[in-house]
């Protein structure tokens, strides 16, 4: 790494990277959308901004255990490519949700062995639960978090769901 490069420390909030402003998230859950396909819910720190990512059916689960606490008896992928990193000195820095690109989210994972970095593709699902089995930080960059929605209104549309009512007559 030459010294004109910015530290990349993982640390919440938001890290300026080059010309890039990442923000730091946390996996809030699984959920599905309205045709009940698996979404991987992604929120800011600070928990004012909720980005939606359509995954898998298979990723859903992989991530729901991870989420739950469970430890299966054999390796999955995720638990295998994070021993695989220990075994080999690898450092895994952090997971990015880098780039959308008609209606697709893209991923990065970013490796350290030494001094050496190392950026390898991956899909959001993916690197989430990487992230998840070795407490590796998540973040997104702006362009990403531009899709997002703000909390409140999705909090409020879940309850209009549920409840077929407006927030405000809920407490009434």
């Amino acid at each position: 790494m030459d010294g004109s490069q910015e530290e990349r420390r993982c640390l919440p909030g938001h890290l300026p990277t080059g010309q890039r402003i990442m923000i730091a998230v946390k996996v809030k859950g699984v959920g599905l959308d309205q045709q009940q396909n698996p979404l991987l819910l992604l929120m800011d720190q600070e928990e004012t901004m909720i980005l939606p990512i359509g995954i898998g059916l298979g990723e859903a689960q992989v991530i729901s255990l991870k989420l739950d606490g469970y430890i299966l008896p054999r390796p999955l992928t995720h638990d295998l490519i994070a021993s695989l990193c220990q075994k080999l000195g690898v450092t895994i820095q952090k997971i990015v949700v880098n780039d959308i690109r008609e209606g697709t989210y893209y991923a990065q994972i970013f490796l350290e062995k030494g001094d050496e970095e190392i950026v390898v593709d991956s899909r959001p699902s993916d690197g989430v639960a990487l992230a998840l089995t070795s407490g590796t930080p998540l973040f997104i960059t702006e362009k990403v978090a531009a899709h997002s929605l703000p909390f409140e209104e999705v909090l409020k549309g879940s309850l209009e769901d549920i409840f077929g009512e407006d927030e405000d007559n809920l407490l009434h």
